[in-house]
């Protein structure tokens, strides 16, 4: 079923007809369970076909790096943590296990929210080691270096939950209290209690759960510069200045679509326009193009076995139908 919300019309806005052709594409991709599209701040359409409702809590999968990015902003904001620049030596303090490679000490939080941390990676066919494994955060700081800290982008589950437990270690809270408290309070969202390794560290990268409507919210507190408005106007700084330039400015790039990648963010271009999307497995997605001020939120079965790289291709080609609506055609 469809929702549309009234809005006021603008030359930028998806126009009735590209929304409609954003229905019966996505209903001929059955894997997606909703797909929620916001302008100017206001939802304007929502499209539900399977899974949890757009209201329901959702496993967004890796896209959580791209909370998790957002938490980390919030942090340094709220004086948690100092800057990206900050060793994660520093934030682990007493917590580092013993006979650790010296050049972890080289790494920072920048490194790690942009996946260059140059340790070896813990996802694709490390990754169910790395889970089955006693310790998370000492086996991910005890794997080889391949490369550089600062090096080449290493997509790895493992450098965003040493992250997470950075954030947790300085704090002294749980990475889930520090983002409900930091990100979902400011942003009237419940942001759910989720998975935790052995030591009790909330997985910092995947399994979080949030509905395609918070993560809207999440999307516009970028879009926004890092401010969240409320009814009258009035903004609230959540992250800090300058957090959203360089959060998408490309530091790496993806070896797998040679998207350019920033702090939890791949930065691409769909239509002529310049877009920044997380994503996940299975087909999760959140997606702010800022010069048509438009968010949109793509969740899908979460479930093995993984649709393909080419499935993210097809939730691209939604979005372009949206900001070129002459150009929508049939998959």
């Amino acid at each position: 079923m469809s929702l549309f919300f009234t809005s006021v019309a603008a030359a930028n806005e998806p126009s009735a007809n590209a929304l409609q052709a954003l229905d019966q594409q996505t209903q001929a991709l059955n894997r997606i369970h909703s797909v929620v599209v916001a302008y100017n701040g206001d939802i304007i359409h929502e499209h539900h076909q399977g899974g949890p409702g757009v209201a329901s809590p959702a496993n967004i999968k890796s896209l959580s790096k791209t909370v998790l990015a957002a938490i980390t902003g919030a942090a340094i904001e709220a004086g948690v943590i100092e800057s990206v620049d900050q060793p994660m030596v520093e934030l682990f303090g007493e917590h580092l296990p013993s006979g650790i490679d010296p050049k972890v000490s080289e790494i920072t939080v920048a490194h790690l929210l942009a996946q260059q941390a140059g340790l070896e990676r813990t996802s694709g066919s490390n990754y169910g080691a790395w889970v089955a494994s006693d310790n998370w955060v000492n086996d991910a700081l005890t794997r080889p270096f391949v490369d550089e800290p600062g090096g080449e982008m290493l997509y790895s589950t493992g450098t965003s939950h040493l992250l997470s437990a950075a954030l947790t270690h300085a704090s002294g809270e749980t990475t889930h209290s520090l983002a409900q408290r930091l990100l979902g309070n400011p942003l009237n969202i419940t942001i759910r209690p989720w998975l935790r390794d052995p030591q009790g560290i909330y997985f910092g990268g995947n399994d979080m759960q949030l509905s395609p409507r918070a993560l809207i919210e999440v999307g516009e507190l970028y879009r926004n510069d890092g401010i969240v408005f409320d009814e009258t106007g009035n903004g609230e700084r959540v992250l800090p200045e300058g957090w959203v330039e360089a959060s998408w400015q490309p530091r790496g790039t993806s070896r797998w679509t040679g998207d350019g990648y920033g702090f939890g963010w791949f930065i691409t271009q769909l239509a002529g326009e310049d877009v920044y999307y997380g994503r996940g497995y299975g087909g999760q997605a959140l997606y702010v193009i800022p010069e048509r001020k438009m968010t949109v939120v793509i969740t899908s079965d979460p479930s093995p076995p993984s649709p393909g790289g080419q499935f993210q291709h097809q939730l691209n080609r939604l979005v372009v139908g949206l900001l070129s609506p002459s150009e929508n055609s049939a998959f």
